[in-house]
C-alpha cells in the first residue's frame, strides 16, 4: 500500500458508503457518491494500475455517463470502434456498423483513471481483501483480511464474477457448474483501429480490439473441458483457435506483450440476484453477459450509476426505507440488463452449436439488417444524467 500513490488509507472505521471491489462499477458508484458529499470506502484487494481479464471494448452509450463523472476517455487515448467484424471457423466472414459505436481501452488505464478521480472527489480507497460482510441492526459490519473492520450504512458488491463472499453469502449461482475459461493477451501487430472483431473457434470464440497504446486486446473464453486436452494456452491456441484463418493470422503475426497471458476460470453466466442480504450488488456481482456480446463493461459503469442515484435519493429521504431502496434497485437494475442477459445467452447458445453457427452467419448475411438489430439488443441506449 505505502508504494501506491492512488490508494490512501482510511482514516475511521465507519462510512456511509462502503464499496467492496474496485473495478468499472465499484469506482464508478464511488465517483458518483463522492460527488453529492457521500461518505464512501472503497476496499480494493489489487493495487492500481493492473490488468485484468476483460474484452476492452466499451459502447459510446457510457460516454456521457463518464464525461459527467470528469473522466475522458479519449484523453487516455482510447480507440474510437464504429465496426464489427464476426466470423466462424469456417471463415464464413460477416462486418457491419455498430449501431452507437465504443471505444477500446484497457482496464490497466481506465480503472487506474477512475480510482485516481474516486480519491480526488474525497473517497477513501484502501488495498484489502474482505472476508466478511454481516448485517446486524440496521447496519453492516465488514471484517477484512488484514483483520481491520468497518461499519457502514450501505454496502454496494462489486468484488467481480466469483469470490469466497459469494459461498458466505450462500448465493444461488455459486453451487452451479461454471465450466469456462477465459485467456487474455496484449499482442503488437497489425489490426484496424476502428474494428472490434469476433471469431469463432470449436469450443468458444476470441474478441480482439485495439486499445490506447496500439496494441490489440486479445481475449478468448473456452469451454475448460476442451483446454484441458492440451498441453499449455501455446499448444491450444496453435491447435485450436488457429483453425480460424483469422486467428492464425493474428497469432503468427504478432508479438505478445505479456510475459503470459492472463487466465480466469470458474467463470459462470448464471442468473445472479442483484440484493443479496441486503447488499446492492453490481457489475460482475449481479449479472454477466456472454463476452460474445461485447458489452461487460458498459453494463458494469451503467448499474454503478443506477445503484448510486438510487442511494443518493435514498441519504435524501426521497426514498423512504431499506426495503424501498432494495425494491427500486432489483426493479431497475431488471429493466436495464435481464432483456440483454437473455439475449447474449440465446445467442451465445446458438454460436456453440458448429452446424448451427455456419447456417446462422448465412441468414445474416442474407439479410444484413439483422446482425445491427441483434447487437442493440444487447446494448443499451446513451445514458441520460439525473442527479436526484
Amino acid at each position: 500500500m505505502d508504494n501506491n500513490k492512488n490508494i490512501m488509507k482510511a482514516s475511521e472505521n465507519s462510512y456511509e458508503v462502503i464499496v467492496v471491489g474496485g473495478g468499472l462499477a465499484g469506482l464508478t458508484s464511488a465517483i458518483h457518491l463522492s460527488k453529492f458529499g457521500i461518505d464512501v470506502l472503497v476496499i480494493e484487494k489489487n493495487a492500481y494500475p493492473k490488468h485484468k481479464v476483460c474484452g476492452e471494448y466499451v459502447s459510446n452509450e457510457v460516454l456521457p455517463y463518464l464525461n459527467y463523472l470528469g473522466v475522458d476517455p479519449f484523453m487516455l487515448g482510447a480507440k474510437k470502434i464504429d465496426k464489427f467484424l464476426l466470423s466462424t471457423q469456417k471463415n464464413n466472414l460477416i462486418e457491419t456498423d455498430l449501431p452507437l459505436g465504443g471505444f477500446g481501452i484497457s482496464r490497466y488505464a481506465l480503472d487506474d483513471a477512475l480510482s485516481k478521480k474516486a480519491i480526488e472527489n474525497g473517497a477513501t480507497i484502501i488495498q484489502d481483501s474482505v472476508e466478511n460482510i454481516k448485517f446486524l441492526d440496521n447496519q453492516f459490519e465488514i471484517g477484512t483480511k488484514s483483520l481491520s473492520v468497518f461499519n457502514a450504512k450501505i454496502v454496494i458488491g462489486a468484488y467481480g464474477k466469483r469470490s469466497a463472499i459469494d459461498i458466505k453469502l450462500d448465493r444461488d449461482f455459486i453451487k452451479n457448474e461454471a465450466p469456462f475459461l477465459a485467456v487474455k493477451t496484449h499482442m503488437k501487430g497489425n489490426f484496424p483501429e476502428d474494428l472490434v472483431a469476433l471469431h469463432n473457434f470449436k469450443g468458444g470464440y476470441c474478441g480482439l480490439s485495439k486499445v490506447e497504446d496500439g496494441s490489440i486486446n486479445v481475449c478468448y473464453i473456452t469451454n475448460f473441458k476442451s483446454f484441458k486436452k492440451h498441453k499449455d494456452i501455446e499448444d491450444f491456441q496453435k491447435k485450436v483457435l488457429c483453425e480460424n484463418p483469422n486467428l492464425k493470422a493474428i497469432f503468427e503475426n504478432s508479438t505478445d506483450l505479456f510475459p503470459k497471458p492472463l487466465t480466469i476460470s470458474q467463470i459462470s453466466f448464471a442468473n445472479k440476484s442483484p440484493v443479496e442480504n441486503h447488499i446492492l450488488m453490481c457489475g460482475d456481482t449481479a449479472g454477466m453477459i456472454h463476452p460474445l456480446c461485447g458489452n461487460g463493461m458498459s453494463m458494469a459503469i451503467s448499474s454503478g450509476q443506477i445503484v448510486s442515484q438510487l442511494i443518493i435519493r435514498y441519504f435524501n429521504g426521497i426514498i423512504k426505507s431499506r426495503s424501498d431502496l432494495e425494491s427500486s434497485y432489483r426493479k431497475s437494475w431488471n429493466e436495464e440488463f435481464k432483456l440483454r442477459l437473455k439475449v447474449g445467452r440465446i445467442v451465445a447458445a446458438l454460436f456453440k452449436k458448429y452446424n448451427f453457427s455456419e447456417f446462422m452467419m448465412l441468414v445474416l448475411r442474407r439479410f444484413p439488417k439483422l446482425l445491427p438489430n441483434i447487437i442493440k439488443q444487447t446494448h443499451g441506449k446513451p445514458i441520460k444524467i439525473d442527479e436526484f
